[in-house]
This record gives structure tokens, sequence and C-alpha cells, in this order.
């Protein structure tokens, strides 16, 4: 209650739930704004505490009456919390200048009325057997809180969004919102920001009179050099309330602050270090001291400046196939947890940030049409997994690029290219003869012997599926023994820095990460002009556009027909990179081993190259023999955790786990939490190593934070010198950190472990985890950007490691659990949230098939079938009630389905000349636009021959609908959208 009546973002308040809201202290008379959306109307008024604790817990403000059902689980959702944020530089013109704040809280009123509307119109229930059939909404109610301030006491104006779960339905009945959706609609909504605050007449307006503009990131020009020293002076803002709270809970016996004293804490922390400045801000000084310390740090901050010329881009010029191929590129880049899939809604988004980005200004209906027609092109560039399915929710991820489908079948094709080509001259010296000259005897059980025969035979083209703890790097190091005996060579590369060195140094073979390689022989890669991944290659000879020198060809890792290229951590290979080192390995004579495992952590880029291979590789061999587990029964076990191939083989192997002592139930996200913290000091108080999996990084923030302060308290840290790391995270010595940027002056690479060995006045001291001489200095710097606590992290984080003890909290993946649970020598565990065996059986199943490598185009078919088999769908009349006369007379199906098929067509001729002008950079193909033409000109005048009666045709379709009292299964407000939605489910081409 004190979050929503306060007026500050106590997000250090880590409490959740029902819970957080009577963990508060006493709130003031103050009330809430209330916004209730109602058949396309948004009426509002106001809540006291009372008023919003009933509201908050699904009654009715008023009468307290319950809104259907009570909700008898803990961890059911409440609220749905969206943020309106914005560029910093909004906010400190605003505190400069009355004029723009009065405009940046209209423009928040403006968004806020839009996400509303939104919400109303793209959200359901779900009624029927399963929730099947799709409710659309009637009412829903939205809470609005407005926060002024960072709680470092930056300036930081943003609003939280609160969306009660529950809501009527047209049929009048109260229930809770699908979630689900209202999860894929926050893409929709986030760009809906993003368009809001670059596009908007009035704001840029106000803007431009007081000679502002923006920059191509958003940010407002003039004020952009204030963000950096902002951030810093709020990072130590972020140490200096660490130490006074700790200062302040030392003093009272580990007890929690209130928030009074919170708050009076972050006025203390922001006053430290300002020579005649009170220890203590109230709030009427707070806005003249901060434009003090903005002046101090430029002197012309509040100069009067001369109003810009705000002038809009001129829609006429500007290039539709453009945008729509950087609304496909939004979809397509932000898709790699779908395995490359996304949906129209991803579509529609990546239109809407298009537009936004496009340089035009418009009320936001204006650029509606605008928005529909870059929808339309871009669904054009698209290829729908399930073209059957008609009339599927927008929320199912059915859609992958048309480049990534080709990726797909031409990688696929090169890899039986590779397989079936011609191989090297078999090894004359075998494993037995050379074994004895390997460390640690070359001691290999019988699935480590044939995969290290494979890669030293003759196949091109071999996989080596790994499941953790298998012996992988023994095996390699049998087989470089083997191969050099044979006057052949192992070449060690890897997706990552960190996962090279660590093969190269283990195996005891030269090795580098795989994009060295392929940079040395040409390839380079980088991001088209709608921001598509590109790759291409420079021939010796060629000028390389990065340094404008000629390329000579490769220099450093030469490769021929002798050469065996091992990929290291296989399963983390992109499709683009894997394309490019097949090439390779087809023009060179080489051979590609991928050891890895695709049911670990994915690539950063599109997945599924090594299945891929898998598939298509003359030898793929699968290690049987798990050695990294104490327990053998157990490592039999993890074997069936990897790829159940059904739900009930996943429901056999979490019985398993249960019985087994692997699980461990907790009644809500708080015990999890605490359980999970609580497994980290009983493990670590026996002298363990532990590693926690968490399912997101923010869950991992939240148990770093939970440990660090835990080890405060027990004082294993004391706070006596601090460095604030990456998103504000308080950074001690003795910490377990992460870096997660690759520094070649510093020598540290991405996601390596470290302990925090000294903080100084300028640098950060590291010591390898596991190697206490190895030692790194990094700046300060570099730690607020790119250093943060490592004890929870997820499966990327996570990756390669082998502790003592794992434990894996609630929520993860297939990868994550299953990495999770493979990383302990001793023990491993996973924390499920339910209230009964059972149900932590289906958690831990659910879990399992949950995020499953697609390989092939069938493999995201069947996913895509899955999806849409989740999601509740609208009820389609079988039968028209008063069908007009003149739809007996003509077949309106037929015609608007032609309609339909000539717009994908033309939109399609137009999706491959662009397409082909990306990959040329950006050079007009005139023979492309030329047959675009004729296609156009031979379908352009049946389309005016029959728009007009097919538009007229289902408006009196739809009115049949009406005028019977019944809904129709597409409303006439969505008339405007019909060929964008069409197109969306049904690719259709004319012959």
């Amino acid at each position: 209650m004190a979050y929503a009546f306060r007026g500050s973002c106590d997000s250090h308040l880590r409490a959740s739930g029902i819970d957080a809201l009577g963990a508060y202290s006493r709130v003031d008379t103050s009330t809430v704004a209330r916004f209730v959306a109602e058949r396309g109307t948004i009426m509002r008024d106001e809540l006291d505490a009372q008023q919003l604790n009933k509201w908050v817990d699904g009654r009715d403000p008023e009468t307290g009456a319950l809104r259907g059902r009570e909700l008898a689980s803990p961890v059911s959702d409440l609220i749905l919390d969206c943020t309106i944020n914005a560029p910093k530089t909004f906010s400190i013109a605003a505190l400069l200048h009355s004029e723009i704040e009065h405009a940046y809280e209209a423009l928040q009123d403006r968004l806020r009325n839009h996400i509303i509307m939104t919400w109303e119109h793209e959200l359901n229930a779900r009624r029927g057997a399963g929730g099947r059939n799709r409710e659309r909404l009637q009412r829903l109610e939205v809470v609005e809180l407005q926060h002024r301030r960072s709680r470092a006491l930056d300036p930081h104006i943003h609003r939280h969004l609160w969306l009660n779960v529950r809501v009527r339905g047209a049929d009048g009945k109260w229930s809770n919102v699908d979630s689900r959706v209202a999860m894929r609609v926050q893409n929709l909504i986030n760009a809906e920001g993003e368009l809001a605050a670059r596009a908007d007449p009035e704001w840029i307006a106000t803007l431009a009179a007081h000679g502002f503009s923006l920059n191509a990131n958003g940010e407002i020009e003039q004020l952009a050099h204030l963000v950096r020293a902002v951030s810093r002076r709020s990072n130590q803002i972020e140490a200096n309330r660490a130490m006074l709270l700790e200062t302040w809970r030392s003093a009272h016996h580990g007890d929690s602050p209130s928030p009074d004293v919170v708050q009076a804490i972050d006025r203390q922390g922001w006053a430290i270090n300002r020579p005649g400045k009170p220890t203590d801000v109230n709030e009427d000084e707070w806005s003249t001291l901060t434009k003090e310390e903005l002046l101090r740090l430029d002197a012309n901050v509040m100069a009067i400046r001369a109003p810009t010329n705000a002038r809009a881009r001129d829609r006429d010029v500007l290039d539709y196939d453009l945008l729509a191929r950087r609304a496909v590129a939004d979809a397509d880049n932000r898709s790699r947890a779908s395995n490359g899939r996304f949906s129209v809604l991803d579509i529609r988004a990546g239109a809407v940030r298009a537009v936004a980005m496009c340089g035009t200004i418009g009320a936001r209906q204006d650029l509606q049409y605008l928005v529909d027609d870059v929808t339309a092109r871009a669904l054009a560039h698209t290829r729908d997994l399930i073209p059957e399915a008609a009339g599927k929710p927008q929320h199912v991820k059915s859609l992958v690029t048309r480049t990534f489908a080709q990726l797909k079948s031409e990688l696929g094709m090169r890899l039986m290219r590779l397989s079936n080509a011609s191989g090297t001259r078999p090894s004359k010296v075998p494993i037995d003869a050379v074994r004895h000259a390997v460390p640690d005897n070359g001691e290999l059980d019988p699935s480590q012997r044939i995969a290290a025969n494979a890669i030293a035979g003759s196949d091109r083209l071999v996989t080596v599926t790994g499941p953790a703890g298998t012996g992988k790097t023994t095996m390699l190091r049998v087989a470089k023994t083997v191969l050099e005996a044979n006057r052949r060579r192992l070449l060690i590369v890897a997706p990552t820095r960190k996962a090279a060195a660590v093969a190269s140094r283990e195996v005891g073979a030269a090795g580098t990460s795989i994009h060295a390689l392929l940079a040395d022989h040409g390839w380079r890669w980088g991001k088209d002009d709608a921001g598509a991944d590109l790759w291409w290659r420079l021939r010796p000879g060629q000028r390389d556009p990065s340094n404008d020198r000629v390329y000579r060809g490769p220099r450093r890792y030469p490769v021929d027909a002798t050469a065996r290229i091992a990929v290291d951590e296989a399963g983390m290979l992109d499709l683009n990179t894997a394309d490019a080192l097949t090439q390779l390995a087809i023009e060179t004579g080489a051979g590609i081993v991928m050891v890895g495992d695709p049911n670990q952590a994915s690539p950063v880029g599109h997945a599924g190259a090594m299945a891929l291979a898998a598939r298509r590789a003359g030898q793929a061999v699968e290690l049987a023999g798990v050695h990294r587990f104490e327990d053998p029964d157990y490592a039999a076990l993890t074997l069936r955790l990897r790829s159940p191939r059904t739900r009930n083989e996943a429901l056999d192997a979490a019985t398993e786990l249960q019985e087994r002592e692997h699980v461990l139930r907790a009644d809500d996200l708080d015990a999890a939490r605490a359980a999970l913290v609580q497994g980290y000091f009983d493990h670590r108080d026996r002298g363990q190593s532990v590693a926690i999996v968490t399912a997101t990084n923010e869950e991992a923030s939240l148990i770093n934070d939970a440990i660090q302060q835990e080890r405060v308290s027990r004082q294993q840290l004391n706070t006596r010198r601090i460095a604030i790391g990456r998103d504000e995270q308080r950074v001690l010595e003795g910490d377990v950190v992460q870096t997660r940027r690759n520094d070649r002056n510093t020598g540290v690479e991405n996601r390596a472990i470290w302990v925090v060995a000294r903080i100084g006045p300028a640098a950060v001291e590291l010591q390898r985890i596991d190697d206490a001489a190895d030692t790194r200095t990094v700046t300060r710097e570099y730690a607020a950007d790119h250093l943060q606590l490592a004890y929870a992290t997820t499966v990327h984080g996570i990756q390669g490691e082998t502790t003592d003890t794992s434990i894996v909290g609630p929520g993860v993946d297939a990868s994550g659990l299953y990495v999770g649970l493979t990383r302990g020598r001793y023990h491993n565990e996973a924390i499920v949230i339910a209230h009964s065996d059972e149900a932590a059986r289906n958690e831990i199943a659910d879990g399992m098939m949950r995020g499953l490598p697609e390989p092939d185009l069938a493999d995201a078919v069947k996913a895509a079938q899955e999806d849409l088999h989740r999601s509740a769908r609208d009820e389609i009349p079988t039968q028209s009630p008063s069908v007009p006369h003149v739809l007996k007379e003509l077949d309106l199906p037929v015609l608007t389905e032609w309609l339909r098929a000539a717009r994908a067509a033309l939109l399609a001729a137009d999706a491959d000349a662009a397409d082909n002008a990306a990959r040329s950079h950006g050079r007009d193909f005139v023979a492309a636009r030329g047959r675009r033409a004729t296609l156009e000109s031979a379908t352009r005048r049946r389309l005016e021959e029959q728009i007009d009666k097919v538009v007229a045709l289902e408006a009196q379709y739809l009115a049949g609908y009406l005028n019977a009292g019944r809904s129709p299964h597409r409303e006439p407000a969505q008339d405007r959208n019909i060929l964008t939605e069409t197109v969306a489910t049904r690719q259709v081409g004319i012959q």
C-alpha cells in the first residue's frame, strides 16, 4: 500500500503478491486513480487505501463483493504491472522546463489511454471445457501509479499501470484474464511506448519550441551528454545507500527499516559528498538541488535555446518495403526463445517500432493506416507454418521469416552434401596404439571409444552428442593423439572465447573462437539496413569495408583436407555460423565434428544447428557413460531428463527424481526463493561449491541480492568498500561475480566467474574462482556496465561449469532444468512451487517438455500446432443467420479469398525484390521490380473491378449477424485489418 500511495518506486522492498500490500507501514489518506474500460470508453475515478485493498484482492472496491471465483492458490496473479517509461533525458527536460513537464505528463496520459484500449481489444478471458473458447472482454480495470524519481533521487518520471486480472467478459461473467495472451501483448504495448515518444506531434512540438530534438537513440539530443554523468552519480548514490542501510541494520540488530527510514536514507545518500548540502534533503529542496547539480555538469543546460524545426518526414517518400523488413527483423530478433517462431502480434509490434523510427510525426489514430500497411507488407516476408489453421489467434507463434526457412533448408542440404562427400584417408594408427601416451592413460568407455574412432575416421561430418558428465574432454584428447599419429590435426573452435580457451587448454590442441576462424577465411557479418542478420564473404583482393584494407586470404588459421575442425559446445552454434563453417569444410576438404549437446544452453542466434547436423551426419555418436556424478543410478537418470519423447516419459523421469529426493516442494515463490538461499548456505557451510540456476535474469538478481545480504549478516562480507555493478547491483569484496563482456585489454571473458579480491578507488581486482593465482583488474566503469553477482545465474551463465551441488529454481525450461540438474557431482535438486507431490511431478514434466530444440521445419510446424492447441479460439458460427439475399447469388468467400490472395501475391513480389536488394547492399534489382510491375498491372484490373463489390458484401455479411443479435467471428471495427489478418493466416499465391 505504501508503494501505491507514497510516490516512490521502492523496488528494493522484495515482497510479492497480496503480502506485499500488508507488509508496508501505514499510508496516508491519498487516493489512486482507477480507469475502467468498458465497451470502447474509458471512465476514471479514485480509490482510497481500503478500496484499493479490495480491488487488488479481486473484489468490488465499493461493496467488497467477490468478482468471479475465490483464488485459493497463494501464487495466483492478482495484478499485472506495466511500466510507462521513457529515455532519461525526458525527465531531465521536464525538471528544467515546466512547459515540457506538462507536455510530458499529457504524453503519458495519451499513451496510458491507448494502452488501456489496446488491452480491451486484444485481451480475452477463456470459456468452455479446458478454456478452449476465447471470450472477448466487456470490462477491464486499471490503477495508475505516478512516480517522479528513481530510488537514487534521480529525475525519473514514469508510471505503473496495474491491470487487474479480474475482467468481465462479453457474456457478463467475471473471470481471470488470459495471462498468457497478456504477456505476449506486452511486446506490442512496449512498441506503442516507443511510437508515442518519437512521433507524438504535441510532444515533439513542445520540445522543438524549447530548442530540443530527438537523436537516433530516442534521447533528447541536446541533453544526451548528461545521461552518463547522471548515471555515474546514481551509482555513487547507490553505494552510499548500501552503506547507510547496512549501518542502520547493524544498529538495529538486523531488523528491516520502515519505508520512512528508507526514504530518509535515500535522501541522506543523495546528499553525501555534496559540499555545503544538508545531510537530509526535503521534498522542497530536491528540485533546486538537482538543477544545481545539472548546472555543474553543464553550465548552459538551462540557457534559452532557439526553437528548432520539427518537420516530420514526408510519408510519401517513405520506403515502405524497408519499414516492412525492419518489422520482420524486429520480430525475428525477439524470437530466439521460441526457436525462430513469432506471431502476428510480434509483426504488428515490429511495424509500430519501424514507424516510430522512420521520422514521421502524427497523432496515433492518423498513423494507424501506416502501421497496417507496414504490417501487411511485413507478413509477405514471412512463412506461415500452419496455413491451414484459419482464424488462429494473433498471439500464436506460427510464423518464421522466409530467410530463416531458406537458411534451414540450405544448411540441411549443405550438411548432407558434406556428409556424402568423399572422406579423408582412414586412420592407420589405432586408438590402442596411442592411448597410453594420453594423460590419464586415455581410458575410454565403449561410447567414448566409438566417438574417438569416428573423429579420427574418414567421415567428413561427425556429431558427438555428449550429455553432461560423459567425458567429452578425455575423448577429444585421445582423438587428437590418433589424428596426429596419422599426420592429421585437430583444430578446436567454440562459439565463445571462454569455451574455446577452456577446450583448447584441456585438450591440448590449437584453438580459437569459431568467429575468428571464419573471419580469417573472409567471412564478415553484421546487420543490414533493416537490422536483420547479414553474412557475406570477402575474396582475396577485395577491400574490407570495416577497415578499408585489402583482404589477402587466410593467414592465422589455414585449413586443408588434413584438418578436423572440432566445434566444442556445438549446441550453442547458431544457424548462420554453422552454414559458413559447412561451406568452409566443403571447399577445403576438411572434416567437421560437432561435440556438444543441443539440449543444453541455446545460442544467442537461431538454434538447431547441431541437432540438424546430427540427423545428416555420416556418424552420429551419443556418449552413454556418465562419469561426473558420484551416484551411478543418478547418472543413468540424467540421460532420461535430456529429451523425453512423450509427456509420459517426462512424468516417469519426474517421478523417479521425486522418489530419489531430488525435488523440493515450496508453497509459493517467496518460499522457493528462501529455499534457494538456505540451500546455498547449507552446502557452503559444509565446504561445497554451489550452483543456483534460475529461470530469468531478474530472478537471479533477487537471489543474488538475498545471498549477498545474508553473507553480510553472517560477517562473511563487509561493506567498508563497495563497487556498483551492472543494473546498480552492490558489489563487495569476497562476492562471487561474473563478467558479461569480453575485454582483450584486461583478459576477461564473457560469462567467466570470479571472486572479488579487492575494490580500489578506480578499479576492481578479480580472482578466478577455480584458480586463486589467476587475477584480472577491471575499471569501475567496466564493473558498472558488465559485472554482476553470480551466486545464482541462468542456464547460459552456468553452462560448462561443474560444482559439488546444484539447485534449480522454479519455472525453468527444458535446457535450464537439464543443465541445472547435471552441474553437481554429489547432489542436484529442483525446487518446485506446488501444493502436492502430483502437482510437483506435473510441473517438472512440463519443464522437460518446454523449449525443446526444433531442428527441422517439421519440428517447428509441430511446435506451432502445439502453441495453437494451448490457445483459446473464437467460436466461428457454422451458418450465418439472416444472410442477405445477395450473398446467395455470389460466393463471397471465394471473392474475398481471391482479393486476399492478390494482395499477398503483390506484397510477396515486393518482398522478393526487397530481400534481393538487401542482400546486395541496397542495389536495386530492376528485373525483380519489372516482374512485380507486370504482375501488378494484370492483377490491378481485376482488383478495381471487384474491390467495391467485395467490401460491400462484407459489410452486409457482418450486418446479417448484428441484425440477428449475434456477434460475428470478426468485429466490424476490424475491417481495416482484414487483409492483414488473412495474409497472416493464409499465405496464398497466384500461379
